[in-house]
């Protein structure tokens, strides 16, 4: 993870907002702070829905029974697909989490990941941002593919972990990590 990309650690998150498409296909526009009022957010940002990575990255956070079954934080997306693509996405994979459509980037840019991948296609790059309460960056991972840091995969238990110490909640022991 390198510290110059991306919010720092201890910086508030921005307030922006954009259509969140529920797991039950709605789309709302909704302010981020409507969200970190409510209970800490993991916000991780992807490249698009339906591409492999993604599909692994969405199948691997669902998969992860701890993300689903605790109310400690809510697991959130975003990535430029429109709400439209998100409402297939969130059906085919069987996801329970939402996902923002930040078309324009505005979200990936007030987090400082947007990256332009070999220099030709703008995108997020692959991160994760737990934010608390207060919308204050507690933990961050931001990919660093050689070639490409849209394809590196986050660190599900290193972000179970922090979140076990950050907000309490049971340890990853308890599920068998």
């Amino acid at each position: 993870m390198s510290d110059s990309q991306g919010l720092a650690t201890g910086e508030r998150a921005p307030n922006v907002s954009a259509p969140l498409v529920g797991p039950d296909g709605e789309a709302t526009e909704t302010p981020l702070a409507d969200l970190w009022n409510d209970k800490p957010v993991l916000l991780s940002f992807y490249t698009n829905d339906f591409s492999p990575d993604c599909i692994e990255e969405w199948c691997a956070f669902r998969d992860y029974d701890w993300f689903t079954s605790n109310d400690d934080v809510q697991v959130v997306g975003v990535s430029k697909s429109r709400a439209y693509t998100h409402e297939k996405f969130i059906d085919y994979l069987d996801l329970s989490f939402p996902l923002y459509a930040d078309c324009d980037l505005a979200i990936s840019d007030a987090f400082g990941v947007t990256y332009r991948t070999f220099k030709i296609a703008t995108r997020s790059r692959r991160s994760c941002f737990l934010l608390d309460s207060d919308g204050v960056v507690r933990y961050k991972w931001v990919g660093e593919h050689p070639l490409d840091p849209t394809r590196d995969q986050p660190p599900i238990s290193e972000i179970h972990e922090t979140i076990a110490e950050e907000f309490g909640g049971e340890g990853p022991e308890t599920f068998g990590f």
